[in-house]
């Protein structure tokens, strides 16, 4: 990752120095994830692409743009596009504004027109997604609308029907409504953007007037960057954990010296009222999903006082993984990542310490840095940053720092076992293993995306496509759920493949490394085996695309039984399994399985 294009950037330079920086995310890119996106605009957005280009490059994906011309959104949109069809887009972007809105009320009009006018103006945008979904099934990101620059009315414009202030409120509504009901679509939040940019300088009159511009050129970086979040949560490149410091991070003053009632913490002063608000703030991102940890130079001792203070909110139960000694904080992070079968640019470091940032941006370059010069500054740019978007929020979501926490009960009971089968067995775990079903397509798709490791192809499918192959009857696709004694790991691991004559290709085999090494993959495989013997199937065909992250899979197949049929200089593999004369290879998980597909 290039330090100039993690937030906060400074938009001036980045804007200035775009060519360099491009040059340079080419000259260090290694396998980045391919995404085709299309740009319908109801405006000028050569500028937006450029800056797009850079952040998502930065956060390892790699996209190719089609882009409308000026104003073309709606035809576009809505009739025959041989080029756009032939680009067949993965991801589409609908760039429009409140310049876009072309029957605002006026102050004369009864209820009932500015009622009318809203459900035409609405009914305009609804036409548009469905007809994209319809024809190309990709995932839709929507601008919703920003504030207009002037107010006719003054305050009236946002208490009466016929104010256009009332009406984009109104209009921005449903677009919510619509995208709560609606999967893949997603909102791009200008409202909030230019709110926090400032009205007057995002929507500065020259730039439209000059160039067609929606927004004004300075602002293309962080309208780009905020759009880039967006994507980037969408292709699994959300980070996973949060890591702090503590003393004078998480607290006023320093637990070893001042003792735990010499720390600012709670509502009896201004500092320590907004130390609080950042603990509440880090503490909710649990409920996202987001693994918390401690990397803090301290006694492992006095760290928990501290974060027992009375008027603390984080409690050390809060946190998945505390490291709190005198050990380098990069080496921290990287025994950490290895505990919790991770890599290291899952992490999100914050401390207030810009030597120690320092020296983890410099040994760990994939590792998320966050800047901040005091408590108050942290939680904006930790907020600003979007390390941890959200495009969808499942179950197990919610509860992965429970699963991630008894992985460590697992890890200490494995130390009271001389045999690593006697420790497999002591768990009890119990399997279920199934075809896809509409329930649990969202976490099915949201693993393909975010697994890297554990992943043979590493291909990525979005709701749309997993919905087709779900559908699909030249498809085997399987789910699998563990759980143990410890508790339920959620859905683990997914297998998807393509028959074809009488071989089954497999187009996706993948799980999460939380459950590595625990005959998880052979519970898969058996069932599998199964799946094919009940459609006829003679032999199932293995793929292995490498990739930067997936190395530890090269040999999978291999130590499955699987012949090896070809190799090529990549790295890449075809391997092929009978289906006649099969070994079952599962001997310490009791299966639930309905494998009729």
């Amino acid at each position: 990752m290039l330090q100039e294009l993690c937030y906060p950037f400074d938009s001036d330079a980045v804007l200035r120095s775009r060519r360099k920086l491009l040059r340079r995310l080419r000259e260090e890119e290694a396998g980045g994830t391919p995404l085709r996106i299309a740009v319908l605009g109801g405006s000028t957005t050569s500028d937006i692409v450029k800056m797009l280009e850079l952040f998502l490059r930065n956060r390892g994906i790699i996209p190719t743009f089609w882009e409308s011309e000026y104003a073309q959104y709606w035809n576009d949109a809505m009739f025959e596009n041989p080029s756009l069809e032939s680009f067949s887009p993965e991801l589409i972007f609908l760039h429009t504004s409140a310049r876009n809105v072309q029957d605002f009320p006026l102050p004369g009009d009864p209820p009932e027109v500015c009622a009318h006018k809203l459900t035409e103006t609405y009914r305009h945008f609804k036409q548009m997604w469905e007809r994209l979904h319809a024809v190309y099934g990709c995932p839709i990101i929507q601008n919703n609308f920003e504030l207009p620059l002037t107010r006719l009315m003054g305050n009236r414009e946002a208490g009466c029907p016929q104010g256009r202030i009332d009406f984009l409120t109104r209009l921005n509504v449903k677009l919510y409504d619509y995208a709560a009901s609606h999967q893949n679509f997603y909102i791009h939040d200008i409202a909030y953007l230019s709110a926090c940019y400032g009205l007057d300088k995002w929507l500065e009159p020259s730039y439209w007037h000059l160039y067609k511009y929606a927004l004004a050129v300075p602002a293309i970086p962080e309208f780009a960057y905020n759009l880039s979040n967006i994507i980037c949560s969408l292709m699994g490149r959300n980070k996973k954990v949060l890591a702090v410091d503590l003393d004078n991070t998480l607290w006023g003053g320093v637990i070893g010296d001042d003792g735990q009632a010499g720390l600012e913490i709670g509502q009896e002063t201004s500092v320590g009222q907004a130390y609080a608000q950042l603990q509440g703030y880090i503490k909710a991102h649990k409920d996202l999903g987001v693994l918390l940890a401690v990397c803090s130079k301290n006694d492992h001792d006095n760290a928990i006082d501290g974060l027992n203070h009375p008027d603390g909110v984080l409690r050390p139960d809060d946190f998945t993984i505390i490291r709190a000694n005198w050990e380098p904080k990069s080496q921290n992070l990287l025994d950490m990542a290895d505990t919790l079968g991770l890599l290291p640019e899952s992490f999100v470091f914050l401390d207030d310490n810009p030597a120690e940032r320092e020296i983890v941006r410099t040994q760990l370059p994939g590792t998320a840095v966050v800047d901040f010069d005091s408590v108050e500054d942290c939680i904006l740019r930790l907020d600003r940053s979007g390390y941890f978007e959200v495009t969808q929020l499942t179950q197990d979501d919610a509860k992965r720092a429970q699963m991630y926490k008894a992985n460590a009960k697992r890890s200490e009971a494995q130390r009271q076992f001389a045999s690593y089968t006697d420790f497999l067995r002591s768990l009890a775990m119990r399997a279920e293993i199934r075809d896809f079903d509409p329930v649990h397509l969202p976490r099915i798709t949201q693993l393909t995306n975010k697994s890297n490791q554990f992943n043979l192809t590493t291909k990525r499918y979005t709701l749309s496509e997993m919905e087709a192959v779900a559908a699909s009857s030249t498809h085997i696709r399987l789910y699998g759920r563990l759980t143990d004694k410890f508790g339920d790991n959620g859905i683990v691991s997914v297998v998807i493949g393509r028959i074809e004559g009488d071989a089954l290709h497999m187009e996706l085999w993948l799980m999460s490394c939380r459950v590595l090494k625990r005959d998880m993959e052979h519970a898969m495989l058996d069932a599998l085996v199964d799946a094919a013997r009940q459609r006829g199937l003679r032999r199932i065909v293995g793929y292995y695309f490498p990739t930067a992250k997936n190395g530890m899979v090269r040999e999978l197949y291999g130590s499955f039984g699987f012949t090896l049929v070809s190799s090529k200089e990549d790295g890449s593999t075809v391997w092929e399994l009978p289906t006649a004369g099969y070994t079952y290879q599962n001997h310490v998980i009791e299966i639930k399985k309905e494998v009729t597909v």
